[in-house]
């Protein structure tokens, strides 16, 4: 039983952090865009949103799909898990490009070259999107978690 809980409370931590740096990294991008912020920021918060994805990805798979909770079949068949599940999709095709560019910000740093962040505002957005989608996981976490379905 404790483990259970672990699992769960490690899980929701990680979506607090998730949004937490999303939020962060989409000001930072703002700032940056404006000509009053700096990349390190940027990277910095991006680090965090990419450490609480790994950490969503491994507990919510153990979850789902390691005896830990209500068992493949639920998940397999909740309405609301394929909504989380396709929430979650989104905010990977959304993160693409901003990761591809942040790669490269990370090399040019390495090297001592200054980054292009001519597309900051656009990468704004997509992080205030995405923390929005993370929101929307949530509710439907909190309903697949009280079996709420539909019709």
């Amino acid at each position: 039983m404790l483990v259970h809980w672990f699992l769960a409370a490690i899980h929701l931590l990680a979506f607090a952090m998730g949004f937490w740096a999303v939020l962060t990294r989409g000001t930072a991008f703002s700032r940056l865009a404006s000509g009053s912020g700096e990349a390190g920021r940027v990277l910095l918060a991006d680090n965090i949103w990419g450490l609480s994805a790994l950490v969503l990805l491994i507990t919510g798979g153990v979850r789902a799909f390691g005896g830990y909770e209500k068992g493949v079949d639920y998940y397999l068949h909740q309405p609301l898990f394929h909504l989380k599940m396709t929430l979650f999709v989104l905010i990977l095709l959304l993160e693409l490009v901003p990761m591809i560019t942040l790669i490269k910000w990370r090399v040019a740093k390495a090297r001592g070259t200054v980054p292009d962040t001519g597309r900051a505002k656009v990468f704004a957005r997509i992080s205030h999107a995405e923390a929005l989608l993370l929101i929307l996981m949530v509710v439907a976490a909190t309903g697949m978690a009280r079996g709420v379905t539909f019709g």
